[in-house]
């Protein structure tokens, strides 16, 4: 069975959930037998756009990218995910100007709860002005206009989240149908 693919283009703030939630839509599309490849920007910054810094440039030139890979996987049936901060509106909205099918997913969170979430302590340094340019303290953050959904990473949990988000899709008609039933390795349904 032929499908059209698609662009789901996660955007928000470092540790907002963007990665485990488009793995977890990962695994639910591939379940309901579509083609998913994952774009994720910190994947991406070591493969893809190595020697990229973080000025506005690099970072619009990062996001260029990873909008023409997700294209180009879009148009030959894949569903194409990209979980990066793309930070900018404009590069975003460039993107999606690119694409047929394009739905963006903004992951909201507040900044206490980035903070209190992050093991690594970059927010607490970033406050404190010990990091320079990081998105949504010391460099700007512009959230979408007119995304195709909102989730609140901090006020929902990631399985509602994904519930409205499979949802969205569905009305949408971007993914039809439900999960394929799971099977043992005799060929009978598992429970």
């Amino acid at each position: 069975m032929s499908q059209e693919g698609f662009t789901l283009w996660f955007t928000g703030l470092s540790g907002a959930g963007k990665s485990t939630l488009a793995n977890l839509a990962a695994l639910e599309l591939r379940d309901r037998g579509h083609r998913v490849e994952i774009l994720d920007g910190d994947e991406v910054r070591t493969n893809l756009s190595k020697g990229l810094g973080f000025s506005k440039e690099d970072r619009d030139t990062n996001i260029r990218r990873i909008g023409y890979v997700c294209r180009l996987l879009a148009r030959n049936g894949v569903v194409a995910i990209s979980a990066a901060i793309s930070p900018y509106r404009d590069i975003r909205d460039e993107v999606r100007r690119m694409h047929d099918r394009f739905f963006e997913v903004f992951v909201k969170c507040s900044l206490d709860e980035l903070v209190r979430r992050d093991v690594k302590g970059l927010y607490e340094k970033a406050l404190r002005g010990e990091i320079k340019n990081f998105t949504g303290v010391s460099d700007p953050y512009e959230e979408p206009l007119n995304p195709e959904l909102i989730v609140e990473s901090d006020r929902e949990s990631v399985e509602e989240s994904l519930a409205r988000l499979i949802s969205a899709l569905e009305e949408r008609r971007y993914i039809i149908g439900a999960p394929r039933e799971k099977k043992t390795s005799d060929g009978r349904a598992a429970r």
